[in-house]
């Protein structure tokens, strides 16, 4: 194999990752970034497939406001993105597909990596890696806080290897750079449009999430769980608070009271169970009995059954509420994931591949993981026809978790993971 290419690239994976963590953009408004990794690919000579050519656009969750992907479709013309670019992607229908043929009979053989931010801003702390090295996002209240930087950079590594060593290589090679992985919003979109369909092996992967040295992988990930995310709306009267109490229909209370009894669903014997109001806005003054409430919540269950047992109690609790304080309340499902089974079939193929490599030092069977992942359709979709799927963990050192201000990643982990998916592309299908 050749070892000289992670020396090679690896000043421009390090470069890749601090410019896309500098301009941060949130799902399915991954407009620059989408044009750049695509930019990228095309010099490598990939086929790209762009906008309504990538994802199946009514299949996609929770969408912005029409009037938020305008404006950031000005700000991405202005930034320089060509118009013929931002008219593919107009609406909200970001990220991309790379297809690579080799022209030779072998495996069709997919990798999946996520490229959209979450709405945090980020630390300006002096010991904060990007912050004292001045690629810190320039976004207020947007940042690539779970590392999907790296991801992107990863891609368009292993992109560049198959470019440069196609000659090397055997069979098709489909690079899925999906939008709006936060929240449970794009791999569906993209599953729908059927690049998985036909696939052999799919692999995927994270890093972080486990704290674990540089150099250790994971070759499977047991316990995601599968989750739905729901914005529920109420709508009440508002009156004086003074004068006319009685006239008034508080939606501000009635989103507390589900707010306070969603916590206390029983939790389920068969397995794992989640819930979380993350945001709750309502009220315009002291004074004024609020006549418009907001929340954002999520559930998450260990199987299927669990999930569908939490989402019910869920809806039927928010909508109790409301009913209890004579408002009216829409819910509406913005986000969904599936449970996550990885092929535990690749953990000894992945083990023997990576057994040459000079950066993978450990190649742990399985790290057990907790939360949701948006790659669960991807993966299931491969399973469901076939193929064989697996979700990787890349580690690093974590002084800091996934979705925190400080939240940063050893960059020598870019190497690892792109030197590991190189040996299993050449284990795979090397002639």
């Amino acid at each position: 194999m050749d070892s000289s290419f992670i020396e090679e690239i690896a000043p421009q994976l390090i470069k890749w990752r601090r410019t896309l963590h500098a301009l941060p953009e949130l799902g399915f408004m991954e407009y620059i970034t989408t044009y750049r990794i695509g930019k990228e690919l095309e010099k490598m000579g990939f086929q790209l497939y762009i906008g309504k050519d990538a994802l199946e656009e009514n299949s996609r969750l929770g969408l912005p406001a029409q009037a938020d992907l305008e404006a950031h479709e000005k700000k991405a013309r202005e930034w320089g993105v060509e118009e013929s670019w931002l008219d593919q992607m107009r609406g909200g229908n970001t990220g991309l597909v790379a297809v690579w043929n080799t022209g030779r009979n072998g495996d069709h053989v997919g990798f999946r990596f996520d490229i959209d931010a979450l709405p945090i801003n980020e630390s300006a702390d002096s010991g904060h890696h990007p912050a004292k090295n001045e690629f810190a996002s320039k976004e207020e209240n947007v940042m690539h806080a779970c590392g999907h930087d790296g991801h992107t950079a990863i891609g368009l590594g292993v992109a560049q290897y198959i470019s440069s060593r196609s000659d090397h290589l055997q069979g098709r090679f489909t690079l899925l750079f999906q939008p709006a992985e936060e929240g449970g919003r794009g791999a569906r979109a993209m599953t729908d449009k059927g690049w998985l369909d036909d696939v052999d092996y799919l692999y995927s992967g994270h890093i972080g999430i486990q704290s674990l040295p540089v150099g250790t992988i994971a070759a499977t990930t047991p316990g995601f769980l599968a989750s739905t995310k729901y914005n529920a709306y109420f709508k009440g009267v508002s009156s004086h608070a003074g004068i006319n109490p009685e006239l008034g229909k508080n939606a501000l209370l009635a989103a507390t009271t589900a707010a306070n009894n969603l916590y206390g669903i029983p939790r389920h014997h068969d397995g794992v169970t989640r819930v979380n109001v993350g945001k709750l806005a309502a009220g315009s003054g002291r004074n004024i009995i609020p006549g418009d409430s907001y929340m954002e919540i999520e559930v998450r269950g260990g199987t299927p059954e669990i999930a569908e047992y939490m989402a019910e109690k869920a809806t039927r609790i928010i909508q109790a509420a409301a009913d209890m304080h004579d408002v009216s309340c829409t819910i509406e499902a913005v986000g969904v994931t599936e449970v996550v089974v990885c092929d535990e079939e690749l953990i000894p193929k992945i083990t023997e591949w990576c057994a040459t490599s000079e950066l993978v030092k450990e190649v742990q069977p399985s790290v057990p993981v907790s939360g949701s992942e948006d790659v669960s359709f991807i993966m299931n979709r491969v399973q469901k026809h076939g193929g064989k799927a697996t979700f990787m963990l890349f580690g690093t050192k974590l002084d800091y978790p996934h979705h925190h201000p400080q939240f940063d990643f050893e960059e020598e982990a870019l190497l690892v993971a792109v030197d590991a998916y190189i040996h299993i592309l050449n284990g795979g299908s090397a002639i």
